[in-house]
C-alpha cells in the first residue's frame, strides 16, 4: 500500500448556508454546492464512512465488520447494484451524495472524483460505517473542545500496532483518530461516547501513544497534525479509516471508498444511536 495514495491533503471547509438537515446537505453536495469536509454539516444527523465492494467480496467484508465492531460499526448495507440505502435515507444516491470519493484498482488509487456514476457497476455492494462525527456533536454540546475543529482541519488518524480480527482476505492494523483533551474532559468524553456504540463508542486508548505503536503524534498517517498541550492527554478512538486500510491491504481488483473527511450525511439522527 503506497503511503502517498493514502496521505490526506485536507479538504478546506466551505461555509454554505442552510445545511441544517441530512437531506439539505446531500442536495448541496449533489449539486456541487459543497465540496469540502462534511464535519459540522447537518448537526445532529448521522454521518457515515463508505466502502463499496464487488459482491464476490461482500460476505467476507460483512463478517469482518461484525468481528470488528469498534472500528467498523455497520449502519447500513445496500443490495447489489443498488445505489440506495433506504435504512439511512429515502432519496439517497450513493453515486453522487458524497463530496469526494476514492476509486481503487488492485490496491492502487486511480481516481478521486466528485461523483462515481461512470464507475458504477451492477455487482457493487455499499457498506455505510459509523463515523466519529456523530459523537463529536455530543462532545461539543458538553463544552469539550475538539482541536481539529478549532484548527479548521481534518482530525489526525494513525495506524497502530493493534491487529484487527481477520476474515478471508481482510486483515490489518486498527486505525485510530486522536483528540487532545485535559484529563477532566477526557473522563467526560469517555462517559459521553460510551453512549454511542454504533459510532465507535468509547476511546480505545488514552495517553502513551507508543503503547499502541504510534511513534510521532506530529506525523499522522491521515488527516492533519494538531497541537497537544503539556496539560493534555491524547485520546484515541477506533476510526472508520480502518476498513479502508484493510481493504487496501487486501488489494481487491476494484473498490470505491470515501475521501477522508468527506462523508455520507444521512437522515438518521445521532440520538437514534445513543444509549440513554
Amino acid at each position: 500500500m503506497q503511503e502517498q495514495t493514502l496521505a490526506t491533503a485536507s479538504l478546506r471547509r466551505e461555509k454554505p448556508e442552510a445545511l441544517s438537515t441530512g437531506r439539505a446537505a446531500r442536495l448541496a453536495i449533489r449539486r456541487n454546492q459543497h465540496a469540502g469536509p462534511t464535519s459540522g454539516l447537518a448537526p445532529g444527523f448521522v454521518q457515515a464512512n463508505l466502502a463499496i465492494l464487488p459482491q464476490a467480496l461482500a460476505q467476507d467484508f460483512l463478517q469482518f465488520c461484525q468481528r470488528n465492531p469498534k472500528p467498523c460499526p455497520l449502519l447500513g448495507l445496500s443490495a447489489p447494484g443498488d445505489p440506495r440505502i433506504p435504512a439511512l435515507a429515502d432519496d439517497l444516491d450513493i453515486r453522487t451524495d458524497l463530496p469526494r470519493y476514492r476509486v481503487w484498482r488492485d490496491g492502487a488509487l486511480v481516481d478521486e472524483p466528485s461523483d462515481i456514476a461512470k464507475w458504477w457497476r451492477d455487482d457493487l455492494v455499499t457498506f455505510a460505517i459509523g463515523c466519529s462525527f456523530s459523537f463529536e456533536q455530543a462532545l461539543l454540546e458538553a463544552g469539550i473542545e475538539l482541536r481539529h475543529m478549532t484548527c479548521d482541519c481534518t482530525v489526525p488518524m494513525y495506524r497502530t500496532s493493534v491487529e484487527t480480527a481477520a476474515v478471508g482476505p481482510f486483515h490489518g492494523p486498527l486505525v485510530v483518530s486522536m483528540r487532545p483533551m485535559k484529563p477532566a474532559d477526557a473522563i467526560r468524553a469517555i462517559q459521553i461516547t460510551t453512549r454511542f456504540p454504533s459510532v465507535h463508542g468509547a476511546p480505545v486508548h488514552i495517553g502513551k501513544p507508543e503503547s499502541i505503536g504510534i511513534k510521532d503524534l506530529a506525523r499522522p498517517d491521515w488527516g492533519d497534525a494538531v497541537p497537544v498541550h503539556d496539560d493534555e492527554l491524547p485520546v484515541f478512538w477506533a476510526c472508520g479509516v480502518t476498513p479502508q486500510s484493510v481493504i487496501m491491504e487486501a488489494r481487491p481488483d476494484f473498490c470505491i471508498t470515501h475521501y477522508p473527511g468527506a462523508m455520507l450525511v444521512t437522515d438518521r439522527r445521532n440520538t437514534e444511536f445513543a444509549i440513554m
